[in-house]
């Protein structure tokens, strides 16, 4: 799963994230949860939490401490979502 994330950090411009396979295990390391389990809704601190980590993962910096990045936090929205793998459509009836 790959989810590009935006945020505004503190007044700042918005910053643009896209998580990677690593951050998705940070978040299941420390939510003690499988990925699987976001398909069934993602709240907003996983999203926070899968922003902030990608963003270090970029080289963006940011609060050290999850909790003071939530805290500067104005804006979170999901740009786009992409499954592992996907799979193409079935075929149509086109009558």
């Amino acid at each position: 799963m790959k989810l590009t994330l935006r945020y505004n950090l503190g007044g700042k411009d918005p910053v643009e994230v896209t998580t990677n396979l690593a951050n998705i295990v940070a978040w299941e390391r420390r939510f003690k949860r499988k990925a699987v389990d976001m398909a069934q809704g993602a709240g907003v601190e996983d999203l926070l939490f899968l922003a902030w980590e990608a963003s270090k993962t970029s080289k963006i910096v940011v609060p050290a401490v999850f909790d003071d990045f939530v805290a500067k936090v104005e804006n979170l929205d999901v740009v786009q979502e992409e499954t592992a793998n996907p799979t193409p459509a079935a075929p149509g009836d086109d009558n």
